[in-house]
């Protein structure tokens, strides 16, 4: 039953990923590379990738993992989609975030199951999830037609590990 609700955002996930132009993200001038920070937590068990804490996910009743993140200070629920090349920011959380967009500002970036699909390239100065950390991330918003924001490889790809054991999803 959860499939059919589902399947248009992994529809989308899926269209962001192959269809996505990478030039025409924002160009802006390079300053210093992209960077990855895992900050040590004083908690830190000895799991994953030593004295850092993994974040560790379960799957939920519909069958995906769920991230709690923060971009720029701001708490965001993610769904976690490997498929997704990168974040896609639902209004809500794109409004949230005190990011803006007009229709003229839309571009098209692939297309779902429902058709065309419209977004607006940004990049977010901090993305954490857990201990995990990532500056400097590419992100789209998608004012129309995605119910959650997604956690896809413009953040995964920095974290050294994803990996999914039965109902359970570790990032670290």
């Amino acid at each position: 039953m959860y499939w059919k609700l589902l399947a248009p955002i992994f529809a989308l996930a899926l269209a962001i990923g192959w269809f996505f132009p990478r030039d025409l993200a924002p160009q802006e001038a390079e300053t210093e590379p992209s960077h990855f920070v895992i900050t040590k937590s004083d908690k830190a068990e000895n799991v994953g990738s030593g004295v850092y804490d993994a974040v560790e996910l379960q799957r939920q009743a519909d069958g995906h993992f769920y991230a709690e993140g923060e971009v720029e200070g701001t708490s965001i629920r993610f769904l976690v989609d490997t498929g997704a090349s990168m974040i896609a920011l639902n209004a809500e959380d794109a409004e949230a975030l005190g990011l803006d967009w007009s229709d003229s500002e839309l571009r098209h970036i692939g297309r779902g199951v429902n058709g065309d699909v419209f977004g607006k390239p940004v990049r977010l100065d901090s993305v954490t999830v857990g201990d995990l950390q990532a500056d400097d991330v590419e992100a789209v918003i998608i004012p129309k037609g995605l119910d959650v924001s997604l956690l896809g490889q413009s953040f995964l790809a920095r974290v050294d590990n994803v990996a999914i054991e039965g109902d359970r999803m570790t990032l670290n």
